[in-house]
């Protein structure tokens, strides 16, 4: 237990009356620094560095853009946008409202996101940001660079995850909380002199960086390569978007749907190549029904239990993400036996736009952890479960999620019905094994570069440390 004295006059400082340990330790021993020091002589507050600039996006009619959300994957380890989704005037989720420039810095809204900050240094007009991220104009005598590696650092996220954060279920930090933050007002040929001294240690990280290649294109290249899968006639049939077809065909699924996105050519080119290689379907090889996780209210949650709570939010980016997940009181993880993971099971995403359709495996037997709702377990029998992973991953296997999904906008659904009914490939137990192998060497080298690229980081971070601390 953690004990602190103030005035009751002190939680009258912040409009919504907080009273929690950790924001008011911050307010007491930090004053509002986030760097643990408050001895210099000159610093300024950042709503005087940074001003909110929100501009709603304008979409045309018959234009395609790209929709950026604060979801990690969607961005490499050189913090440019590598994924997105893409959306129109008619179908995009609400969220994805605002424009971006060049004289813009982003930052997620969103507690424990491992997006980073973001500027751009190219044009951005055809890009749509998620209202996930607050976004701000740059103030004069402020080099853009040097702020976003400010807002980068390991130091100022712990502090906007621990201290500044609110909210049960998905927590986020305020922006007037966060405009409140000092830092020292650094003169802008120091800021010039800093972002030279980084501007080598950028250069090889984007060295090492073209070097990854990122799992999901190995997975595919492996799985395209073994099963002659012909990828180039995949794309040319996702740039077709006009198609005719008879009346007969809306009558064959039982909701008679007749919507482009399920009975588009790409689509049905997967599901007829799928069908030539293969009588089974998932339904063949499990173990058990798939079943949908379980519901959970604010009061169930206990910061500091022992036992998971596995959402959407904690799998999207393709592995269960512990340090991220919310924990539960211990009496809600044992009223729910039936709803718990185990070794190799596999969780995947029901919902959402950009998480729908995305899967994890439990490649563990120590954590203990309650499935979502929002997600669903699939336990498998005579099939190796790692291979069954790779293969839920692969761009055919993730069209299908994505032409048989229904809903319209961000509340978009797969259901485990249908799922079961995916065609899934009929092979040996050993060929299995060695798709594996070859997939798994393939990633480990991967994960080389990244150790290479952290450690670049961590150095670039300590530089800013000491140019605004010293």
């Amino acid at each position: 237990m953690r004990i602190f004295h103030t005035f009751f006059k002190n939680f009258a400082k912040d409009d919504q009356m907080r009273f929690d340990y950790k924001f008011h330790q911050f307010i007491n021993e930090r004053n509002w620094f986030p760097f643990g020091f408050n001895n210099f002589d000159s610093s300024i507050k950042l709503k005087y560095v940074l001003e909110p600039d929100y501009i709603l996006f304008k979409y045309e009619e018959g234009q395609v853009y790209k929709g950026v959300s604060t979801n990690k994957s969607n961005f490499d380890v050189a913090n440019e946008i590598i994924n997105f989704i893409e959306v129109t005037k008619d179908e995009h989720p609400g969220r994805i409202k605002y424009s971006a420039n060049q004289n813009h810095i982003l930052i997620s809204s969103l507690k424990g996101a491992k997006s980073p900050a973001l500027f751009f240094n190219a044009d951005m007009s055809d890009y749509v940001f998620s209202n996930g991220f607050y976004i701000f104009k740059i103030k004069k005598n402020w080099h853009k660079k040097f702020l976003a590696y400010i807002l980068r650092s390991r130091q100022l996220k712990e502090i906007l995850d621990t201290n500044l954060s609110r909210g049960i279920g998905i927590p986020t930090y305020r922006e007037k909380d966060f405009l409140r933050l000092r830092m020292p007002d650094i003169d802008v040929v120091k800021q010039h002199d800093v972002v030279k001294i980084i501007a080598p240690l950028e250069a090889e990280i984007k060295k090492l960086n073209s070097q990854i290649k990122p799992d999901t294109d190995i997975i595919d290249e492996v799985f395209t390569s073994w099963f002659g899968w012909d990828e180039k006639a995949f794309q040319e049939l996702r740039n077709v978007h006009l198609m005719s077809i008879p009346f007969s065909a809306f009558a064959n699924n039982i909701d008679n749907r007749f919507s482009f996105k399920f009975h588009n050519k790409p689509g049905a080119y997967i599901s007829q190549i799928l069908k030539a290689q293969t009588s089974k379907r998932i339904k063949d090889y499990l173990s058990e029904d798939i079943t949908l996780g379980k519901s959970i209210s604010p009061s169930d949650y206990n910061e500091n239990g022992e036992q998971y709570y596995v959402s959407m939010a904690d799998i999207k980016n393709w592995r269960f993400e512990t340090e991220e997940a919310k924990t539960v009181d211990q009496s809600y993880f044992d009223a729910n036996p039936n709803k718990r993971i185990a070794l190799n099971d596999i969780l995947m995403a029901r919902s959402g736009e950009g998480t729908i359709g995305k899967v994890a495996i439990i490649d563990n037997d120590e954590t203990d952890a309650v499935y979502a709702d929002f997600t669903m377990r699939i336990k498998l029998k005579n099939y190796n479960p790692v291979f069954a992973y790779y293969y839920f991953r692969t761009g055919f296997f993730q069209y299908l999620i994505n032409t048989h999904k229904k809903g319209l906008g961000n509340n978009t659904n797969i259901f485990p019905s249908q799922v079961r009914e995916l065609p899934i490939p009929e092979i040996s137990f050993a060929v299995q094994e060695k798709i594996v192998a070859v997939i798994k060497n393939e990633t480990d080298k991967q994960r080389e570069f990244d150790k290479k690229i952290h450690e670049k980081k961590e150095e670039i971070n300590q530089i800013i440390i000491n140019a605004i601390t010293k």
